[in-house]
């Protein structure tokens, strides 16, 4: 098992650039990754080449366009082990998959069910079930989680029971790096017959993803954090929980039969994919998967577990720095806040030294108050980084220290 990280960033553009002066040390991967070149190519392939409307024309550039286009879609539905095609339904991103979902099941909730979340959610699978609860008058549950960010699973099992419908949990956490035990959360709420939607957003991009081995009924991503564009995710869903799952938006070509009175949706995926496309974004995210999925997984996750545990060895060698998340089971996700420095001065000063970092509250401000704190800065790993630029973050760190002691 071998890992060629410098053979990897040669086929990122981007990392080799300067920012003041000094390399570019991109380490705000979960915010998103940057771009291969075969991913380039693809859309650089297609507006120069094949850029037309795909299903509807009757021309050459369309037919190339529309095989383009479904293609990717066969790529994504065998990078996840989806049953079928028709399983995969494009997005604008993780949020919009979730918000498909939410949109439909507010429809069928009434006073008396439960959607159970946990303390560690992203804004975008949180604030989607909480106004779902909000307009059918269900209840929301959140699960805690221990100081370290780990889960507490034992409360979260005791929040299922018969009235719970819908249990929504990511598998990485953006702002602590935990890595959740799916399978066995999905076990939990399937005894209850629970539907399960995982936010995957963190966790595509680490691979490895089967969600008929997962046994969830919803999983959601973004292209832009798993190499490809933004602008387009997936939401991959049962086909048998989809088939009859209420639309989420109407016109263009997921329409059957229309009248001025009524109208009438088509089969999937399309019934769930209004309107216009972003084809090109479709067409990278197949390019990324394949790019993606030529790699040694193996390798690659050894490889991020590397980076990872030296982040977290050389992180205890700094003082005043506390880190947040520590959860056992953790990816790619360092958050941490230092004493008498506010994350964005030490994000300010880290950029300087052309060190890339995000700081803030990560879109989870609830995690936040309950961990006590405004925010963090948050370095996050992918799989184009080196030791080295884990030692390169460590000396501006401490730099950054230094000056604002």
């Amino acid at each position: 098992m071998s890992f060629d990280v410098q053979a990897v960033r040669a086929q990122f553009p981007i990392l080799s650039q300067q920012v003041d002066g000094k390399p570019l040390v991109y380490l705000d991967n979960a915010a998103t990754t940057q771009k291969p070149q075969a991913v380039i190519d693809a859309l650089m392939s297609f507006y120069t080449q094949t850029n037309a409307n795909v299903h509807r024309g009757a021309h050459k550039l369309s037919d190339e366009a529309t095989r383009r286009y479904e293609k990717a879609r066969d790529q994504v539905a065998a990078f996840i082990n989806a049953n079928s095609r028709e399983e995969v339904i494009w997005t604008a991103g993780t949020t919009e998959g979730i918000n498909l979902v939410a949109h439909g099941l507010a429809k069928q909730l009434e006073a008396g069910d439960e959607v159970v979340v946990t303390e560690m959610e992203h804004h975008a699978n949180l604030v989607t079930w909480q106004q779902a609860c909000i307009q059918s008058g269900a209840t929301l549950r959140v699960a805690p989680i221990f100081d370290n960010g780990e889960l507490d699973i034992q409360t979260f099992q005791s929040y299922l029971g018969p009235n719970t419908r819908m249990v929504a949990f990511p598998h990485v956490s953006n702002a602590l790096g935990t890595l959740n035990p799916v399978k066995d959360l999905v076990a939990m709420a399937k005894r209850y017959d629970a539907l399960v939607l995982v936010d995957g957003a963190q966790g595509i991009a680490h691979g490895g993803v089967d969600v008929q081995d997962l046994g969830c009924d919803f999983y959601a991503f973004s292209g832009h954090k798993l190499f490809g564009p933004t602008g387009i995710g997936v939401l991959w869903g049962r086909r048998s929980v989809l088939e009859d799952w209420p639309v989420w938006m109407t016109g263009g070509e997921m329409i059957a039969e229309v009248s001025y009175q009524s109208a009438s949706w088509g089969a999937l995926p399309l019934r769930l994919e209004a309107g216009t496309p972003h084809i090109a974004g479709a067409i990278g995210l197949g390019a990324a998967v394949e790019w993606f999925g030529s790699l040694d997984l193996a390798a690659v996750q050894a490889h991020e577990k590397a980076l990872i545990e030296s982040a977290m060895l050389q992180a205890r060698n700094i003082e005043g720095m506390r880190l947040i998340g520590t959860a056992p089971n953790k990816v790619g996700i360092l958050s941490f806040v230092m004493d008498n420095a506010h994350p964005a001065d030490i994000g300010f000063i880290l950029d300087r030294q052309g060190v890339a970092i995000r700081t803030g509250d990560n879109c989870a401000q609830p995690l936040m108050n309950r961990l006590g704190i405004n925010g963090t800065a948050r370095a996050s790993f992918s799989l184009y980084n080196t030791l080295d630029e884990v030692d390169a973050f460590f000396v501006a760190l401490r730099k950054a220290q230094s000056m604002l002691a």
